[in-house]
């Protein structure tokens, strides 16, 4: 099933080239609305994980993040690799993990950081602004769990 890696690459490249673009054209904290009330593009910096976690911690967390990235894109792989034919489902979830592991990994590595730009918001509360990436990573980890739900022995009885 490491043929699905091809939608690994398409994630990477989506991912990296809006990054660069959003950060050679945009300014630390600049917003540019695109569905009014609801909707923008921003340049923020991410030292940590998922919702800033350890964003404060010194600086150690990079290097963790890049190592616990690593092992998890391998391990990903490899399941991947194992992955029996007929489960096509499980293999584009983990191929949109890995693809969105490697493109926040490649962050890490070249800047220290995460470029994140996309903002979703309603009045006075906002998500937390995330990437191409992020965004591969949740579809993927959504259809991982529509996958373990479809062959669950429950849905048998």
């Amino acid at each position: 099933m490491l043929k699905w890696l091809w939608l690994s690459i398409v994630v990477v490249i989506l991912d990296q080239s809006s990054k660069l673009w959003i950060d050679s054209n945009m300014t630390l904290y600049e917003r540019l609305p695109l569905i009014d009330g609801f909707f923008d593009l921003t340049l923020a910096y991410n030292t940590g994980a998922a919702f800033s976690f350890l964003a404060d911690a010194g600086g150690w967390q990079r290097w963790f993040f890049t190592i616990l990235s690593t092992v998890v894109t391998l391990i990903l792989v490899v399941w991947l690799k194992r992955l029996p034919a007929h489960e096509k489902i499980t293999a584009v979830a983990l191929a949109l993990i890995i693809g969105g592991a490697i493109g926040n990994l490649i962050d890490r590595i070249a800047y220290g950081h995460v470029i994140d730009f996309l903002l979703v918001y309603y009045q006075q509360w906002s998500w937390p602004a995330f990437n191409v990436a992020d965004s591969a990573i949740s579809v993927g980890v959504i259809l991982m769990l529509l996958a373990l739900f479809h062959s669950s022995p429950l849905q048998s009885e």
